[in-house]
């Protein structure tokens, strides 16, 4: 239930504009951060292209990152963070501090295992988790894997950073960080560009990412510093605080790691595939995601610290903000879910179409961001069902969750990329299916069925979270009629911007990418507003004062 609306009560009205203003800020560093990194992959596009350089780049930080992702902020969200910021809004902050320093301690000893063990072990595990990658891939590769492991450290302290500073209401700069990440890698590529050959430039690619996870973690620690004044290293024997979060790991941890296990799946099969399989699933995951961190993220992010403070018996109170961010949420997924269909194409060639990257690679990549656009709204309304569950100190059921998704997804994505083209595994070739007919300018679209399998498993654990909760709280869907406005708001604004493409005689794709999708987004936005959508409203309203200022 948004703000000012029927039954919304004093205290909820009070909370609502702080996680607003909390969700913008995460919001703009997430989008400043997703921006660079569209920069970042236009660039690796434009001197890699979808060949094996592409592919091998894509796996080196495919591997480490998942162990990053399962250690990093998603524990830490489910875990660390509730407990903590109970913490301080109890005002316990000697004992907040000493939970902090505890929960740096077990991540700095997790981040010196993980580079102790990737180093001497990255020839296994490139052959383990890239079984299709051979010859000069394999090699180099394993060479990109060994400097990335100790990056992914950094990026797991950096997760611990962002974890204080959002527990503080410090949203911006955790969420600007990564900005400096990509900067690294982008200053790398084109420093060196010209002057190493596509090897070299893959090794030099990873070196500025290790240096970039050195930079998103320094340009936190001095705020850290500052607001935890109170910070203690210990092992945390003797805080029950801090027990209950590592209890509250375990389960976290396997949530988090099917999820990253799925990953490590799509990368084995994916890895089976042609050439260039892995690195068009990675553009197009690029593209897809943008709305999954910039609205999905950032609502579940800055309400997670104000939920952890509320007290355990508000349930209502936990049911209307559930509610109103499945609604904020909603109303910016639906028109990218339409926009990916309809006009993907055209913002695929505006973001990578240049040097390497050609027309035939524009259609594969759209074709594979169609199939993962399907899963889209259950992916990012699940966020916020998760942060739900976790700010009920529930991490087992968004885990069981995990579990079912990811043995779907994996299942199917087998059985379906099968369908598109044949694959050799262990020296048994697997002819291809009902669907070998099928290609786009010649490429074979095995990655597709990868891509259609992870939204059927998103779908699933959307269904399982969305009844256990509100088995708990009660209703907690968007609503048909609020969803059909969105949807036809968003298909109007789709025939709008086909046609302006259509119109258009401009030659460069990236100009024709961003008038495209201005217009979208403007008439989606007046066509909302004529629906009586109120965060169009709220937003359009937000805008035209902030204009007669």
């Amino acid at each position: 239930m948004a703000q000012g609306e029927p039954g919304t009560t004093q205290a909820e009205a009070g909370r609502a504009p702080r996680s607003g203003v909390a969700a913008f800020f995460v919001g703009f560093g997430i989008f400043l951060s997703r921006i660079a990194g569209l920069v970042r992959d236009r660039v690796l596009a434009t001197y890699f292209g979808t060949g094996p350089y592409a592919d091998v780049f894509a796996a080196g930080l495919r591997l480490p990152n998942v162990l990053q992702n399962m250690l990093g902020e998603g524990t830490l969200s489910a875990a660390f963070i509730p407990a903590y910021s109970a913490l301080l809004g109890q005002g316990r902050t000697q004992e907040a501090g000493r939970v902090a320093g505890a929960m740096f301690a077990l991540l700095l000893a997790a981040a010196g295992a993980i580079v102790l063990i990737g180093f001497p072990l990255a020839p296994l595990l490139v052959t383990v988790f890239a079984p299709g990658f051979t010859g000069e891939r394999h090699d180099l590769l394993i060479v990109v894997v060994r400097i990335m492991f100790p990056m992914t450290g950094l990026l797991v302290l950096s997760a611990w950073a962002l974890g204080i500073l959002n527990s503080h209401r410090r949203f911006f700069l955790p969420y600007f960080a990564p900005v400096l990440w990509n900067a690294a890698i982008i200053g790398a590529l084109v420093a060196f560009g010209s002057r190493l050959a596509p090897a070299e430039l893959v090794v030099a690619a990873a070196w500025g990412a290790l240096l970039g996870g050195v930079l998103q973690f320094g340009i936190q620690l001095p705020t850290v510093l500052r607001l935890e004044r109170e910070l203690k290293f210990n092992l945390g024997r003797n805080e029950p605080a801090f027990r209950e979060a590592v209890r509250k790991t375990g389960p976290a941890i396997m949530g988090r790691g099917v999820v990253q296990v799925s990953g490590y799946l799509d990368l084995v099969l994916a890895s089976l595939l042609a050439v260039g399989a892995v690195a068009r699933l990675r553009y197009a995951q690029t593209l897809y995601l943008l709305p999954v961190s910039l609205f999905a993220m950032s609502v579940a992010a800055a309400a997670l610290p104000e939920l952890a403070r509320e007290s355990e018996g508000a349930l209502h109170a936990l049911l209307e903000r559930t509610v109103a961010a499945v609604r904020r949420v909603a109303f910016y997924v639906v028109p990218s879910f339409v926009a990916f269909i309809a006009i993907g194409d055209v913002l695929v060639a505006g973001l990578y179409q240049s040097g390497e990257f050609g027309a035939d690679d524009v259609r594969v990549v759209w074709f594979i961001l169609i199939a993962y656009s399907l899963g889209l709204l259950a992916s990012t309304t699940t966020r916020v069902y998760q942060s739900a569950f976790f700010a009920l100190r529930d991490t087992a059921t968004p885990a069981r969750a995990a579990v079912v998704r990811v043995v779907i997804a994996a299942v199917a994505g087998a059985v379906l990329m099968v369908q598109f083209e044949p694959i050799s595994l262990l020296g048994v070739d697997i002819r291809a299916g009902a669907l070998a007919e099928l290609s786009a300018a010649g490429h074979p679209l095995g990655p597709l069925g990868l891509a259609g399998a992870a939204a059927l498993g998103a779908w699933i654990e959307w269904i399982w979270l969305r009844r256990r909760l509100g088995a708990v709280l009660g209703a907690v869907g968007l609503g048909f009629g609020l969803g059909a406005r969105m949807l036809a708001a968003a298909l109007v604004a789709a025939a709008a911007a086909r046609g302006v493409d259509s119109w258009l005689a401009v030659q460069s794709p990236l100009l024709t990418g961003v008038l495209v999708a201005a217009v979208f987004g403007v008439v989606y936005l007046g066509s909302a507003r004529l629906l009586g959508l109120d965060e169009a409203r709220a937003l359009i309203g937000g805008v035209l004062r902030r204009v007669r200022r």
